[in-house]
């Protein structure tokens, strides 16, 4: 009884620091608020509080940063022009094993409730070296209305390496990459490496981008990756390839190399927070970014964000928010930003479903307010975890065993993304123990990209 009396009076305490509107609703929300020791143990993490105090929405606000045509321009004559995207996927040189060819590690890191109804596993050392991690997923469902990008339809899982502690690997550490996955046949998905550079400033030279790369979304012709306290930006019309086959990034004698890679995609831009340096400590300084995703059902369109932690910290309640993409002439995938190029987040809460891995929101036909959906990981690794829906009065998750145990969802998953074409919810796991900012990088079984329909998470809430 102590201890839980202790962990109400502190979040009675967080909710009157965040000024909540009205002494009405802040009471509400605590007494509906279950302690966060609770909720790291599995049960419910209740309904979401919404943070709305102008002192603690300003830790959100963003501050876009682009760059200039004539660089992007300048480095793409450098190396000889672009390719499309539908050119990366043409070179595709790996090809991945769907359900009935992955192993045992593998399957056993899909959800127990609901069941996948696609699932596929990565080929060669994909699957089992440990120096890189995948992290993230978006695809052409979150690019284009109709799923398309051009006639292909694609699925782009971003990975970071580790550096896995050897001196040769050391200068990897950190290194980000995507794979540009071919999905137009559903029986057979085939992939490319393509790595994440910065141009230099002059536009003749680019560097490698070293990021954890722990959230991604493609929206338009944009693609957003996490950096810590910020949103690195891409274009994927801008990808260049690289025409030296050596461990340089950049420019090189005869040309531009990219660390054995054909490909490279060069950031155009960022968005970073104005409030300082991010914090992992807890959730009351400026968030780091962990997860993201893109919500389709919101007007307008929006970029959904969930913060992270330091590793290992599994019982800090985290915020999700969202951000409003632009409706401007000329700003295409970019997001709102006013006349000083600040963006501020239109929505935020905080959720008590502790070490949040991915977050995804979506209001369905005739609802009022959006439900979001928090895939949170298991404080003890090696276990399944568990996928939340949350709305402001409660919160509900699939039990799959005799003692309604809700871990039920993916292992070690990270990342949401959802494909309104076909109603799926795509995530990948990430084959390693999580931690509190992501999964901490072990041994490399149970690696798989899967997909569940959203409406199979709902019914099984029911």
């Amino acid at each position: 009884m102590t201890q839980r009396g202790r962990h109400r009076r502190k979040r009675r305490g967080r909710a009157l620091r965040a000024t909540l509107a009205g002494a009405a609703l802040a009471l509400t929300a605590a007494a509906t608020l279950i302690s966060t020791s609770q909720a790291a143990g599995g049960d419910s993490p209740g309904g979401l509080t919404p943070v709305t105090a102008a002192t603690e929405t300003a830790k959100l606000r963003l501050h876009e940063e682009l760059t200039g045509r004539t660089t992007l321009d300048r480095l793409s004559r450098a190396t000889g022009g672009g390719v499309g995207v539908h050119d990366v996927l043409a070179s595709a040189d790996r090809t991945m094993r769907d359900q009935n060819a992955c192993d045992a590690a593998e399957t056993s890191a899909l959800p127990v409730k609901p069941a996948a109804t696609r699932a596929y596993c990565w080929a060669g050392d994909d699957a089992t070296a440990g120096d890189w991690v995948p992290r993230s997923v978006t695809t052409s469902g979150d690019a284009q209305d109709d799923g398309r990008w051009g006639a292909d339809r694609v699925i782009l899982s971003g990975w970071t390496h580790d550096g896995g502690g050897s001196i040769e690997r050391a200068g990897d550490r950190g290194l980000a990459r995507i794979a540009f996955i071919d999905a137009n046949d559903p029986a057979r998905l085939a992939y490319r490496w393509v790595l994440l550079v910065t141009p230099r400033s002059d536009g003749k030279d680019f560097s490698a981008v070293r990021t954890g790369l722990s959230g991604m979304v493609w929206y338009q012709d944009k693609l957003y990756v996490t950096d810590r306290g910020s949103l690195l930006v891409f274009d994927p019309h801008r990808i260049l390839k690289a025409n030296v086959d050596g461990p340089a990034i950049g420019r090189v004698h005869g040309g531009y190399a990219a660390h054995g890679y054909r490909y490279v995609l060069p950031s155009v831009g960022s968005y970073r927070l104005t409030g300082g340096p991010c914090s992992r400590a807890d959730d009351r300084g400026v968030p780091c970014f962990s997860a993201l995703s893109l919500d389709r059902t919101s007007v307008p369109d929006s970029l959904v964000a969930a913060e992270r932690f330091r590793r290992g910290s599994t019982d800090s309640p985290a915020r999700v928010w969202r951000y409003p993409f632009s409706t401007a002439p000329g700003h295409t995938g970019l997001l709102a930003a006013d006349g000083l190029h600040d963006v501020r987040a239109s929505e935020a809460y905080r959720t008590d479903a502790a070490g949040v891995q991915g977050v995804l929101s979506h209001r369905h036909g005739g609802a009022a307010r959006a439900d979001w959906y928090v895939d949170r990981a298991p404080s003890v690794g090696g276990r399944h975890g568990t996928l939340w829906r949350q709305d402001l009065s409660g919160a509900g998750a699939a039990t799959c065993s005799a003692d309604e145990s809700r871990a039920c969802w993916g292992r070690h998953t990270a990342s949401l993304s959802y494909w309104p074409e076909t109603g799926e919810v795509w995530t990948l796991t990430a084959g390693a123990t999580s931690g509190g900012d992501g999964p901490v990088p072990g041994p490399a079984g149970g690696r798989v990209l899967y997909a569940v329909p959203l409406a199979s998470v709902d019914d099984a809430l029911k």
